[in-house]
């Protein structure tokens, strides 16, 4: 789960859906599909890849591949 707005925005609907802030990976949050079903319901919208991306670079939210490394984590919602 990304936002193409703020990385706050980001925060406070991944705290509306009960997701810790551990699994924060610096640019987005990773969803079990039980998550990503209740995420659609509460406004947000599915995107492919290709655009995902696309919406990061043009909202200046993108890491970079070496920033990214340095929010690798195992999966933190199994926790």
């Amino acid at each position: 789960m990304v936002s193409d707005t703020s990385l706050q925005e980001l925060h406070d609907f991944a705290e509306q859906l009960g997701i810790p802030p551990r699994a924060f990976h610096g640019d987005h949050y990773d969803l079990p599909q039980y998550v990503r079903d209740k995420a659609t319901v509460l406004g947000a919208v599915e995107v492919s890849s290709k655009e995902l991306v696309r919406r990061l670079g043009a909202a200046g939210l993108r890491l970079t591949a070496m920033q990214r490394r340095a929010f690798k984590h195992e999966d933190p919602l199994s926790t």
